[in-house]
């Protein structure tokens, strides 16, 4: 039987596989609003076989975007927009959760397929904030927040995870990864901060935690949470994989039920040994060494890859991104490869027969 077509159980929360949609930005919101092409995007998923299907990162406040155009969920009207796209995904008979974001200091960027660079005021862009005055790349140099400006991130989060669940979303993800805000606070490359939000492992880790805490006091205790870290900055004086097993025991004990184990996103040009797979170890190692179940994400595109991650107990589910965009019934795909027998919208089911 395969493994990865196997159901899996957090927090109450029952999914039928552990092939799941990877938050992808899609940069295509008008005023943080998802409109017809996140419909289409999340809902391919659904219908694809997915056992789990998460949003782009969505900004908690406004200036917490990574670009003018990606989604939010700071007011009602957001949480309106996503409703349409939650209620067609259930309909799917498939489970949807929401990524709560803040871009920090490479907020306010332009898309992709527009250059890089930082946005201008007068084009629709803003004032990027972060821990501390460091830019990133090519990007604006941040504002830093003021210390009661960093403690009001907590509520924030809160209040977005309270819109997601009035939504109709099933699970969250905080987004503790990639360079944003919180991976920000969390690496000393970049958080100089002398407050109680810089300096030490304490001081680093203490935003990620008060957001954790904050968001489970909001939602409750039978809400599925997961927390994605950049396991490692891959630069030297950064983030270590030590360092994400330690916030890891901390985070589980706040209620964090599943880490999404990725990777750098903090330093402009880290030496990333980029293949097949390679951020796999990662979960592996936090799963083993803090006891919480994992999802590893990053170059998995075999279903055979996939199906030895998880029945090695590597990690408990994969996250992906970049093979779903090639071909957004992947699972179905897979299933039929492992020899797994899975439900198929009922719409496409002569194509059910591969022969």
């Amino acid at each position: 039987m395969s493994r990865l077509f196997s159901p899996i159980t957090v927090r109450g929360l029952t999914l039928p596989n552990r092939a799941w949609v990877s938050p992808m930005c899609q940069y295509s919101a008008t005023d943080g609003l998802p409109g017809d092409w996140h419909l289409v995007h999340l809902g391919q998923f659904a219908t694809g076989g997915a056992g789990l299907v998460l949003t782009e990162a969505t900004a908690v406040t406004p200036e917490g975007r990574i670009s003018p155009q990606d989604t939010g969920i700071w007011s009602e009207a957001h949480a309106d927009a996503w409703r349409r796209i939650v209620g067609f995904v259930h309909a799917q008979g498939t489970a949807i959760g929401m990524q709560l974001a803040h871009a920090g200091r490479k907020g306010s960027t332009k898309r992709p397929w527009e250059g890089s660079g930082s946005v201008a005021a007068a084009d629709g862009g803003w004032q990027s904030v972060g821990a501390d005055r460091q830019s990133f790349g090519p990007y604006a140099p941040a504002r830093p927040l003021a210390t009661d400006e960093v403690s009001a991130l907590p509520q924030a989060f809160a209040a977005g995870a309270r819109r997601a669940l009035d939504a109709g979303f099933d699970l969250l993800e905080l987004h503790f990864a990639h360079g944003y805000l919180v991976h920000q606070f969390l690496s000393p490359l970049s958080n100089s901060r002398t407050d109680r939000y810089g300096g030490d492992f304490e001081g680093r880790t203490r935003l990620a935690l008060e957001i954790t805490d904050a968001v489970r006091a909001e939602v409750g205790s039978s809400v599925p949470l997961f927390a994605r870290l950049s396991s490692s900055d891959w630069t030297e004086g950064g983030w270590t994989i030590e360092d994400s097993v330690r916030l890891t025991k901390l985070l589980a004990e706040r209620g964090v039920d599943l880490i999404d184990a990725s990777s750098g996103g903090n330093t402009p040009n880290p030496d990333i040994p980029v293949g097949p797979g390679y951020q796999v170890p990662f979960a592996a190692r936090i799963r083993t060494e803090a006891g919480l179940p994992t999802g590893a994400v990053g170059m998995i595109t075999d279903p055979e890859q996939a199906e030895e991650i998880v029945a090695s107990g590597s990690a408990d589910a994969v996250f992906l991104a970049r093979a779903l965009l090639r071909d957004p019934h992947w699972p179905l795909r897979a299933a039929n490869v492992l020899d797994a027998d899975v439900p198929w919208p009922n719409q496409y089911a002569r194509a059910k027969s591969w022969h």
